[in-house]
């Protein structure tokens, strides 16, 4: 044997003996799959192993307790799952997304994993089988119903554990901006145009508006993915698990997860599709869209800093370019940008994995979980990377309020008692000779000086109290 060869063992499955390697904790049948699916590098990522282990612990307690487990072998695939669950055999995790669309090679990767750990730890050697990957970490389950569940959970735990978080730093960053800008006064713009004044906190407000919707959304699709497909088996049936195997697993990972995780009462869709995986993903995107306007609208009020809106300060982190010496570029907000685009992509491969549903399983389930998982952590992560570095450090311009003056849409506040005709107008001609709305309405009414302050005033118009005016876009 040279240097370059690997070191294997025989193991078997139901198809006959296949070579692993001899440090494997996998075996024959995950063997069989990295064979079959040598397509990417792409893997199920930490959330939904930890899932996939939490099941299989889980199930082998509630095994035991239902007296169809033997307390020994129950003991060693409980501590065996735990170490899964803790990460020390990521690695061991070999199977490509793009497999069997059931996911039927990483249950069984898992299974493999759990049952040769576990049977080291009964004194045994990988591959011995004295805790049987089928019979024993895999009993009352299948693929079937597994894959789903486990999926719904990574889910939930990655949205409670890096989105939430994340949108509520985010949250608390934009509400305390809104306080601190309150004050400004700034021209409005709608259609890229100017528009009545506005204050730069209110438009934060709305931004932190924005992201608390968001948070309600996120929230709602943990409900929805709470509802899991443990105990169909095969095809929804629940043949060959015991009646209280999957409320009692449920009880068990609800206390584990911090969570109310609840065995679906529509056994006949939750593996037949991926409807709440569909509909967590359209939260997911709605969350995107929202996040790309605060970006965007973030990122052209700081555009400048001479030629541009000029109104806000970012935060300065890296230099903009590698031609013009002293260009700053918004960069946190465009990787944010970026994020959210990829997360809107990633629903697209979700709906299409949704429509691969036929008769009693869905068979795009990795696919789908896999676009979604990475959809959470991507808004999780660049949601606090916005927070943390550049919204906490935004300053305000003078711009904004040295601008107000000039506003020709301060027109808006005559209409009520000039009349929308004359009020147009004023604001035309002030367009055409460069004065401003109060300097033409003195020279085409009879208001007094002391009138126009009080009807132009700009803080009085950020507040509702129009006498009559009709609104306008």
């Amino acid at each position: 044997m040279n240097n370059h060869e690997i070191k294997t063992r025989t193991e078997s499955d139901s198809m006959g003996p296949m070579q692993v390697p001899a440090d494997a904790y996998y075996g024959a049948s995950t063997q069989r799959a990295v064979l079959n699916f040598p397509i990417s590098t792409a893997r199920y990522p930490r959330s939904f192993i930890y899932a996939l282990a939490l099941i299989k612990q889980s199930a082998a307690k509630v095994n035991m307790d239902l007296g169809l487990l033997d307390k020994k072998i129950c003991d060693a695939v409980v501590k065996a799952a735990q170490e899964v669950m803790d990460g020390k055999f990521d690695s061991h995790f070999v199977v490509d997304i793009y497999q069997t669309g059931s996911g039927t090679s990483t249950n069984m990767n898992a299974n493999e994993i759990i049952a040769n750990r576990a049977t080291e730890i009964l004194g045994g050697k990988l591959g011995q089988k004295l805790v049987h990957p089928n019979d024993h970490v895999n009993m009352g389950q299948s693929s079937n119903d597994v894959i789903p569940t486990a999926s719904h959970l990574a889910a939930v735990t990655a949205i409670k554990k890096e989105l939430l978080p994340a949108l509520d730093g985010l949250h608390a960053s934009l509400k305390m901006k809104a306080k601190e800008f309150w004050p400004i006064v700034k021209t409005g713009r709608t259609h890229l145009q100017d528009a009545t004044p506005i204050r730069l906190g209110q438009e934060f407000e709305g931004f932190a508006s924005q992201v608390e919707l968001s948070i309600s959304r996120s929230k709602e699709a943990i409900a929805q993915l709470s509802d899991v497909a443990l105990g169909g088996t095969a095809v929804g049936t629940g043949i060959n698990t015991h009646a209280e195997f999957s409320s009692r697993v449920c009880k068990v990972m609800s206390q584990v997860l911090g969570a109310d995780i609840k065995e679906t009462k529509h056994h006949f869709q939750a593996q037949a599709t991926m409807d709440a995986m569909v509909d967590a993903s359209g939260r997911l995107r709605t969350v995107s869209v929202s996040l790309m306007k605060v970006a965007n609208d973030i990122r052209w009020m700081g555009s400048g800093p001479r030629a541009g809106i000029g109104e806000l300060n970012l935060p300065e982190v890296q230099p903009g370019s590698s031609i013009m010496p002293g260009k700053v570029n918004p960069v946190i907000a465009e990787a944010l940008i970026q994020a959210c685009a990829q997360v809107i992509g990633n629903d697209v491969t979700v709906g299409v994995a949704g429509q691969g549903s036929y008769f009693e399983l869905n068979m795009m389930w990795p696919v789908g979980t896999y676009n979604l998982l990475q959809s959470v952590s991507l808004l999780g992560a660049a949601s606090a990377n916005f927070s943390e570095q550049c919204v906490k450090g935004i300053t305000a311009t003078t711009k904004g309020p040295d601008m107000v003056e000039r506003g020709l849409m301060m027109a808006t506040a005559l209409a009520p008692v000039v009349g929308y005709d004359i009020a147009a107008d004023i604001a035309k001609t002030a367009s055409k000779n460069g004065k401003t709305i109060k300097e033409v309405a003195k020279e085409k009414t009879k208001l007094t000086d002391q009138e126009l302050v009080e009807i132009l005033n700009p803080a009085k118009m950020t507040e509702p109290g129009a006498k009559g005016a009709g609104g306008g876009g």
